[in-house]
């Protein structure tokens, strides 16, 4: 099979609503290029008509190709599988919602042909969205540029063109708690950015509401920054500090107004809850680093994919890690060896 120049991957969950458009625009944006190209639609557990729309248009355009999970994996493994099946000479990842305009591939387009490696897109205005979204969304972006080891741009997604020589490196890094925008930051390689206005969502809903956005930016911090480790030797400082400075204070103010001042449990017990507070605290922050380490050490697969089309029964993964296989392919329909 010859290889297409172009992969646009693109996660579905819930989405029968935008596939048909989605499908339409990328067609005629990638059309206008006069190169080959595929659509590779990756349907993680979606409970409404989505498998059907999907399983629709491979039937009627062999350029699209379908994966179907076993059940929902999340957006982020989603995009994982996406990645390891495409086969073209650039990647580019998409959402379905139709928030980031496929026109703008065009534009990522220019700059991979010029040269750089990876084509990010920055959000320079984001529309449709409450004003406690776009502060959270601005919050989240500068913490993570503040204390993560890598320079993940800022205001930016997962919508990207990445070259097949940075896709092969991300296909050797199968951690659980994925990031991929902080992933493809660490790998390197030359990189740049292009400006666009982000649309409202076209149907549907959000699937990142705020518990799950919290997740998420949790899984960002830990997986790039030992930050949160890091502050506990500040406060156990500023703690020690306050202890040495508060027993001469108490031991002076007893002598000088008398035995019953500081008297009586209270103070004591005001202090031993607040200290019990941050301990409990700093053990559920280690307890969440040993969270991941024991999901690696498990070594599950990513991903189960119960059946895909116009697919290799295979993703392109030349996996060098230890342990299990990084997938589990459960069956496979409409095969193109």
């Amino acid at each position: 099979m010859t290889q297409p120049t172009y992969s646009i991957v693109a996660p579905i969950y819930n989405e029968e609503g935008n596939i048909p458009l989605l499908y339409d625009r990328i067609s005629q944006v990638m059309n206008s290029t006069g190169e080959s190209w595929e659509l590779v639609l990756v349907n993680d557990g979606s409970k409404d008509r989505s498998p059907e729309l999907i399983r629709e248009l491979c039937e009627k355009d062999n350029r699209v190709k379908g994966i179907f999970f076993a059940r929902n994996f999340g957006h982020q493994i989603a995009v994982t599988a996406g990645i390891d099946y495409a086969s073209g000479r650039a990647v580019v990842l998409i959402d379905a919602d139709l928030q980031d305009p496929p026109e703008v591939i065009l534009e990522m387009i220019e700059r991979w042909k010029a040269g750089y490696e990876v084509v990010y897109a920055v959000r320079a205005e984001r529309r449709g969205e409450s004003k406690f979204k776009l502060w959270t969304a601005k919050l989240f972006y500068r913490i993570i540029y503040r204390i993560t080891d890598v320079n993940i741009p800022l205001d930016t997604g997962d919508f990207r063109l990445m070259d097949e020589r940075v896709v092969r490196v991300l296909r050797q890094m199968r951690e659980h708690n994925r990031f991929i925008r902080g992933m493809t930051s660490w790998v390197g390689f030359k990189q740049t950015g292009v400006n666009y206005i982000r649309e409202a969502r076209y149907s549907g809903e959000t699937k990142y509401p705020f518990r799950k956005m919290l997740r998420f930016a949790w899984d960002a911090v830990t997986g790039f920054s030992y930050f949160p480790l890091q502050v506990m030797i500040y406060f156990s400082g500023l703690f020690g500090f306050l202890a040495m400075m508060t027993v001469p204070i108490i031991a002076l103010l007893r002598i000088t107004q008398g035995e019953e001042f500081f008297g009586g449990q209270a103070t004591t017990i005001v202090l031993l809850l607040l200290m019990s507070a941050f301990q409990l605290f700093f053990l559920f922050i280690m307890g969440q680093y040993v969270a991941r380490i024991y999901d690696e050490t498990r070594d599950r697969p990513l991903y189960v994919v119960a059946n895909t089309a116009n697919l290799p029964d295979k993703p392109n993964i030349s996996y060098r890690g230890q342990g299990h296989s990084p997938y589990l392919v459960a069956d496979t329909a409409n095969i193109d060896e």
